[in-house]
Parts: structure tokens; C-alpha cells; sequence
């Protein structure tokens, strides 16, 4: 199998101070994992490119667009090169955007290569080129919402990859399926009158962003929310999946399957409270993988989002892309 791995040196420059969890060390500590596990040599690293706005603007709002573009901080037009533009820095330092998300002089390019990253693995997977792909960029996506960021999030990748899979490519239908710790609420709005797409979630609740979990919202038919308590173990998380998740997928019979692959249900996270293992992600991907072999040709582009211990971190994601990759 050939498995890419996209990312771009952008994506480490966005950073929203030293306090800040959504830290550019989570990339770092991925590339070392997948280097000490000895993974890197059977990858294809690929440069990811800037999303078209057009792209985003598919599922964007243009006043969400502008908000970060135009509030990037100085030195905002010594960025400029060449593939895409930056505006002159109204503002120095950070910019917040809300209480736990701003801007920086970077934020902008890195925003625009992370959904560049997923747009790009999919028009690859799509065309052949790989059979699937794992997108290692920062900022993640899952809680910006179509009219604003939230969350850490700017832009919503997977929300912006697999739209352009529908509209770009005809793709009939599609899935989604995120495994982070909080629920991504943003994706859900994106798509909540899209039959199209199919969304599985589970995610700590009561939890941030506290949503996901309202009666109304789990009977809509294209969106299979599981909320489940803080402590949840592998065990629980491995029987809804089991029992709520491939029903549906199956039901769905997606041709492409996109992956929200947010790390932060560790055990060892301190910002979610659940009680995942690599041995968990590693089994959630193989039943990922089976559904979109299955109905999908085997397309699967996954793309990161939460996951804060470092360790935790990259030891996930290893166990994750050797998945991906049919290296067990």
C-alpha cells in the first residue's frame, strides 16, 4: 500500500504562546515517533500545498475567512511568497480570536496549508496516486464552525477535504469519523442538512464544546453521536463502535472515508479524561479500513486534530499510520 504523510514547515510556525497545548512540538513529536518506530522509510512525505479559498469557501463563510486573514498580526506582508497572499499586520503580537484560540504572523499560511494538506490527499487518493493519507498540520479543524473559528480550530479541514470530494470529484457520498476526545461540533453543523455525509463521533460528555449530546441532534439521520463519561475505556469505546458506528457506515456505503484524528481520549492526556491506548486507535483504524475497502475503494484521508501529551501523541499516531499503511 502507499500511504502519505502531508505536512508542510507552515504548520509549526502557527503557535499561540508557550502556554498554549496546541503546541508547534505536537508535529515534532509526531515525526520523531514515526522515526524511532522506523515507519518514515515506508511513507511518502509530500509537501502540502495552500488551499484554494475557493475550497474553504465551500464550507467557510467569507466573513470567517476574512476575520483570519485579515487579522493576521505584523509582520503580516513580509510573509508573502508567491503562492498566496498575506495582509499588512493590523495588529502586533497575538490576535484572539476567542479565550483559547488567536492569531499569530503565521497563523494564515498555516491555516491555509492544513486544509491545503487534506484537499491535496484527497485529489491523490482519488486519483490513484495513494491509497491513503495521514495529514500532519496544525491549526486542527473540527470545532471551527462555517461562520467562525472556535476551539483552536481555524479552518475545518476534513469539513473543507471532504466537500471538495463531493463537488470536485462527484462522489456520491462520503464519511466522517472522529475520534477525538471532544465532539466536533463544527463539522457537524457543516454538514447537519447534508445527506451526503455521513458523520460517527463519540466524545467526552459533559465535555467541551458541550454539545453533540442534545436528543434533537442524535436522531438526524446522517450523524451517529455517542457521548459517552469521562474514564470510558478501550473496551467501551471498541463495543459502540462495534454495535452504533459500522451499522450506519455500512448502511451509508461510503465511496471515500475521512478521518477527524484527534489523540486527546488517551489515557495519558491530560486535557480529556478517557482511558484510550495505541492498541485502541490501531483497532479503530483497521475497522475504518475494512469499511472503505469494502464500499470505497480503500480511500481514506485522515487528518489531526486533538492530542496533547507528546508521547501519548506519537506513539498514537505511529499506531495509527501502521494501520494505514498494512504494515502490522
Amino acid at each position: 500500500m502507499t500511504t502519505a504523510i502531508y505536512t508542510h514547515p507552515d504548520c509549526k510556525r502557527h503557535e499561540m504562546g508557550a502556554w498554549h497545548p496546541e503546541s508547534p512540538e505536537r508535529l515534532q513529536a509526531i515525526e520523531d515517533q514515526l522515526i524511532a518506530s522506523r515507519l518514515d522509510s515506508y511513507l511518502d512525505y509530500r509537501e502540502a500545498p495552500a488551499a484554494d479559498p475557493a475550497a474553504i469557501a465551500r464550507i467557510h463563510t467569507a466573513d470567517a475567512i476574512a476575520l483570519i486573514r485579515d487579522n493576521v498580526p505584523s509582520p503580516g506582508l513580509a510573509l508573502v511568497q508567491g503562492d498566496f497572499s498575506s495582509p499588512v499586520g493590523k495588529h502586533s503580537g497575538y490576535y484572539p480570536l476567542d479565550g483559547d484560540t488567536s492569531l499569530n504572523a503565521y497563523s494564515w499560511r498555516a491555516a491555509l496549508r492544513a486544509a491545503g494538506a487534506a484537499v491535496a490527499a484527497t485529489d491523490a487518493v482519488i486519483a490513484g496516486e495513494l491509497d491513503n493519507a495521514f495529514c500532519a498540520i496544525r491549526p486542527p479543524g473540527h470545532h471551527a464552525r462555517p461562520t467562525e473559528p472556535m476551539g483552536f480550530c481555524l479552518f475545518n479541514n476534513v469539513a473543507i477535504a471532504a466537500m471538495h470530494a463531493l463537488e470536485a470529484h462527484g462522489l456520491q457520498r462520503v464519511a466522517i469519523v472522529d475520534f477525538d476526545v471532544h465532539h466536533g461540533n463544527g463539522t457537524e453543523e457543516a454538514f447537519a442538512d447534508e445527506p451526503r455525509v455521513l458523520m460517527v463521533s463519540f466524545f467526552q460528555h459533559p465535555f467541551y464544546p458541550y454539545s453533540g449530546a442534545q436528543p434533537s441532534l442524535r436522531k438526524i439521520k446522517n450523524t451517529v453521536n455517542v457521548p459517552v463519561p469521562a474514564h470510558t475505556k478501550g473496551d467501551v469505546v471498541r463495543k459502540l463502535v462495534t454495535e452504533q458506528w459500522l451499522p450506519a457506515l455500512h448502511a451509508h456505503r461510503p465511496e471515500m472515508l475521512f478521518i477527524s484524528a484527534g489523540f486527546d481520549a488517551h489515557r495519558e492526556d491530560d486535557l480529556g479524561q478517557m482511558g484510550l491506548v495505541e492498541a485502541d486507535y490501531a483497532w479503530i483504524t483497521q475497522q475504518i479500513m475494512a469499511v472503505a475497502k469494502q464500499y470505497a475503494k480503500g480511500r481514506i484521508v485522515s487528518c489531526l486534530e486533538g492530542g496533547y501529551n507528546l508521547s501519548a501523541l506519537g506513539r498514537s499516531v505511529a499506531a495509527h499510520v501502521k494501520v494505514l499503511a498494512d504494515l502490522d
